[in-house]
């Protein structure tokens, strides 16, 4: 990228490079107050019908036991408002002063009312008073100002409401649900989602009322994450109120694959002091999602002090679309490739043809040859403990430099320079393709030139700050700055976290990159075992961790990605049992997405970036979309599967799932 080429973007949080809460208002919701210097909170909600009153409360009974601190429920008619009432007092006789927050979409009345019984309620501008019918409209000024008097009209009972009951109210834009209006005039884009909550604020101030919470969640995580930094800007530069950010990653699925994506986007949000409550949405119980919730928001408890990293005055990318760095392609890393995936081996010693199944890649003895899986790795990183016996051909070795050195077969490895100090005193390199681990105290002008000199290098970007995302992103900066454009492996080491934190804090941490265009590929190295087979299995996960994070950050697409609404009492089937069953038949279609939503308020509109849907529309009935166009209606659930797989069928996006042995 030429410097003529660089824009300079205005931060949208309070540093780049320090870690500091963005200062807000303070929200009070009910004794619980948000926003502020009060810590980050966490929240979920309910999946139980809110007619059942019992089995909604023995629900909030588990989930303030995992640490909820609010909890909401879904309320879309007036009987389901009502029994609001029914199930607060219920908690409250047991001794539970919880907050409770009313989701509303559809329906004004049931908000109104929902207003005067909990805490706070949670309005869709997208289909809250406006219109959702996907239909393009033309509007001219006068049209369109006519439509924000007609919101403005059914909105402000609500709004006074509100003011009189002290409720609080979060107004929450679904990238899936923007309005007719909105999409006719902005499309489904980050701008459009902002300016549609902005619609209801402005409300809000010119009644003098204050107490909102505002989010801007997608499925897609790029997107949720321009939404969000574009909001923040768009309050600066109109003088509205700072008001607390409500953090989450719609339709994020189950497993690993939900947890990965929920972090891309929140704690790429976190990582810059944005946010004061968490809500992980994943296809699974509530009580689930509060534990992951809190691993992302207590990894920030103790962020400062930190090493400092250098200020970034204005930033050198534009935060608010998605645009790769541009970097000269070195071998098959950088430029238009994929971001690659480097298996950290290093602390095996010794390696078997059947070992490598743990990254992706399976010797078939009896025809003697190699296949792999959609997750097989790039690289293997093998340090100072070379393999002794020739890999498949999609599989590549990088050694330490003082190993590569001493081969006698030196094309077909790849050396690692592990300092510049060492790579300026040895003149022996590979023609092609050399490594050279660095980090940002390396950059000087002789590194530059260094950079410059040689377009076979590619650099492994490691970090030892606490604040480890910053500080990579303050080296791409100055890339862009410097206009070098050598490609960059992201390294990441983590001695320290457990089993469900590993995959949190690396996609926090690389996703946060990718997410900006930062990174041509990946590398997680953890602390391994003693045990040789539990060594190969942590190298397995570190794999797989490192393929969902390039899928969650919408970068390398390496399996079908599933978007799955998380239940609520609105949903007409078991999500859960039918998630599993639609990803057992369908988890080898690389690429797919398939959203799967529980009922029709989730339905086309949420699942916006889904190629195929499957969707409640009645008990025992599913819908069925090609994108967003209804191809069967009514199909009975227990044919809905055979005929989703018939719809991928006849699009050509069908492939029979190729058995690979185990090994």
């Amino acid at each position: 990228m030429l410097t003529s080429e660089i824009a300079s973007f205005q931060p949208y949080c309070p540093s780049l490079t320090e870690y500091v809460r963005r200062p807000t208002r303070v929200v009070n919701i009910g004794d619980l107050p948000m926003g502020g210097t009060n810590p980050i909170r966490v929240q979920s909600m309910t999946t139980v019908d809110t007619m059942d009153t019992q089995g909604s409360v023995e629900q909030c009974l588990r989930m303030i036991e995992a640490g909820c601190e609010y909890i909401r429920i879904t309320a879309p008619s007036i009987k389901e408002a009502k029994n609001l009432e029914n199930i607060r007092k219920e908690l409250r006789k047991l001794g539970h002063e919880t907050p409770l927050i009313a989701d509303i979409h559809f329906t004004p009345n049931a908000a109104e009312l929902a207003a005067r019984l909990v805490e706070k309620v949670r309005i869709n501008p997208g289909n809250y008073a406006d219109k959702k019918k996907f239909e393009t409209i033309e509007y001219d000024d006068a049209s369109y100002q006519a439509e924000i008097d007609r919101i403005r009209e059914r909105f402000t009972p609500l709004v006074k409401i509100c003011k009189e009951y002290g409720t609080a109210m979060r107004i929450g834009t679904n990238h899936g649900s923007l309005s007719d209006r909105i999409m006719s005039r902005y499309g489904d884009t980050p701008l459009g989602m902002v300016e549609s909550a902005l619609e209801f604020l402005r409300i809000c101030e010119d009644l003098n009322y204050y107490e909102v919470v505002l989010s801007m969640k997608a499925s897609n995580t790029q997107i949720m994450v321009q939404a969000y930094r574009l909001l923040v800007q768009k309050l600066d530069e109109e003088g509205l109120q700072p008001y607390p950010l409500h953090l989450g990653v719609t339709e994020a699925g189950d497993g690993e694959d939900g947890r990965i994506k929920s972090a891309v986007g929140i704690g790429t949000l976190l990582e810059d002091g944005l946010g004061d409550t968490v809500r992980v949405s994943l296809t699974e119980e509530p009580e689930e999602e509060v534990p992951v919730a809190y691993h992302l928001v207590k990894r920030y408890d103790h962020r400062t002090p930190h090493q400092p990293i250098p200020p970034v005055e204005n930033i050198p990318a534009d935060p608010y679309s998605y645009s790769r760095r541009r970097s000269q392609s070195v071998a098959n890393v950088g430029g238009d490739n994929v971001p690659r995936v480097i298996a950290d081996v290093s602390a095996v010693t010794e390696w078997t043809y059947r070992d490598l199944k743990h990254v992706g890649h399976f010797y078939l003895p009896e025809l003697d040859k190699w296949t792999m899986n959609d997750q097989g790795c790039d690289y293997v990183y093998t340090g100072q403990s070379p393999i002794d016996f020739m890999l498949p051909n999609g599989l590549k070795e990088i050694q330490n430099f003082t190993v590569w050195q001493q081969q006698e077969d030196q094309q077909n490895k790849y050396p690692l320079f592990l300092s510049l100090k060492e790579y300026q005193q040895n003149e022996a390199r590979h023609q092609q393709l050399n490594f050279l681990h660095t980090r940002l105290e390396d950059w000087n002008d002789t590194f530059i030139h260094t950079l410059k000199d040689d377009a076979t290098l590619v650099l492994l970007l490691d970090t030892e700050n606490q604040h480890a995302m910053p500080e990579q992103r303050k080296f791409f900066f100055n890339l862009l700055e410097a206009q070098v454009s050598n490609p960059v492996i992201v390294l990441r080491k983590y001695t320290e976290a457990n089993e469900e934190q590993l995959p949190l804090y690396a996609a926090t941490d690389v996703g946060g990159l990718l997410i900006d265009g930062f990174g041509d590929g990946i590398m997680l190295s953890t602390a391994l075992s003693d045990d040789r087979a539990e060594q190969l299995n942590e190298i397995k996960r570190n794999n797989g961790i490192s393929f969902g994070i390039l899928q969650a950050a919408r970068t390398r697409m390496s399996k079908t990605e599933y978007i799955s609404c998380p239940s609520c009492g609105r949903t007409l089937f078991d999500l859960q049992e039918t998630t599993a069953m639609i990803r057992q038949r369908t988890d080898h279609l690389k690429g797919v997405k398939i959203g799967i939503m529980g009922c029709i308020v989730n339905g086309p509109g949420e699942m916006a970036d889904a190629d195929y849907g499957y969707v409640g529309s009645g008990k025992g009935k599913i819908t069925l979309y090609r994108g967003q166009d209804v191809v069967k209606r009514n199909v009975p659930s227990e044919q809905a599967v055979d005929e989703l797989i018939e719809l991928i069928r006849e699009d050509d996006n069908w492939i029979e799932p190729e058995m690979l042995p185990v090994q």
